[in-house]
């Protein structure tokens, strides 16, 4: 898929602003109030969902270009539990197809990383160990669920891993094959992986993270939120908000209408046969004969 492709998003810009204007409110209070238009079984799955979500496996990727395979990762990052995303941009910024996404960057954190030294500081100070993708990688997906803490790294679709983040990786795993294939794609890759390392863990977020995601996930789903909280005297600032309507502009004299053309007078044409009838019969007539 090419970056010009219509309906793909740089995601990561686009949830900086969303987070920052949920961070200028009081998530709680935004929770209890939205949470009286939701059924008990929609809070129930949405406390379910968020309970099992997991700090302590993520993903890196390294400098994606492909929006498809950047949107196909962050599904299955959604779909496994995990709650942040890494991405190393380099050259140029994480664009997603949303199509592909089917909307789940609205619940994966994506961070952004200008070079491999500032994702490597940030991985190795949440106590993550880096573990890199390989074809000849000494582990295998099951060994990946005995990691405390796993970060999991994926290369670029033409490049794969650059050798400085290789450098930072303790170890590497692989996908066993045994067919003529020698490698997959990088979102298959990725979902085989995730499935096996998520595999029976528990959900670990801190409590208050979680408060901010319930609230997040209901400010994104009930209808009229926005207005709902603004009769409560919480109002959201875009884009949760909306933008402001514009000012109102001043009134200026109505202009003036045209004279409209006089009506063309038409008589029916039953009364045009009429008249005609009339004129033929008061017309002289001639004697017969001769």
């Amino acid at each position: 898929m090419r970056r010009s492709t219509p309906n793909c998003s740089f995601v990561a810009q686009e949830q900086r602003r969303l987070l920052a204007a949920l961070d200028s409110l009081d998530v709680a209070a935004v929770a209890r109030i939205l949470e009286e238009f939701v059924t008990d079984e929609r809070k129930a799955r949405l406390r379910g969902v968020i309970a099992a979500r997991l700090d302590a496996v993520t993903v890196a990727m390294d400098a994606p270009h492909d929006p498809h395979n950047g949107a196909a990762v962050l599904r299955s990052c959604d779909a496994f539990g995990l709650q942040r995303l890494h991405i190393i941009e380099r050259a140029e910024q994480f664009l997603v197809s949303n199509t592909v996404s089917r909307g789940s960057e609205r619940w994966v954190d994506v961070r952004t990383h200008a070079t491999t030294e500032a994702a490597v500081a940030a991985l190795r100070a949440s106590g993550h160990e880096l573990v890199a993708t390989r074809p000849d990688g000494e582990l295998t997906p099951r060994d990946l669920a005995g990691i405390p803490r796993l970060a999991l790294v994926l290369g670029n679709e033409r490049d794969g891993i650059r050798p400085d983040l290789a450098a930072a990786c303790a170890r590497a795993v692989r996908v066993p094959m045994r067919g003529f294939a020698e490698s997959l794609n990088v979102s298959v890759t990725a979902a085989i992986l995730l499935e096996q390392a998520t595999s029976g863990r528990p959900g670990d977020l801190p409590e208050p993270y979680q408060t901010s995601l319930y609230a997040r996930a209901l400010v994104l789903t009930v209808p009229h939120a926005a207005e709902i909280l603004a009769a409560r005297g919480m109002r959201l600032p875009p884009p949760l908000g909306g933008t402001p309507p514009p000012p109102p502009q001043p009134r200026g004299p109505k202009p003036r209408r045209p004279a409209a053309a006089p009506a063309r007078e038409e008589r029916p044409a039953r009364e045009e046969r009429g008249a005609r009838e009339e004129r033929g019969a008061s017309a002289p007539q001639e004697p017969e004969g001769g």
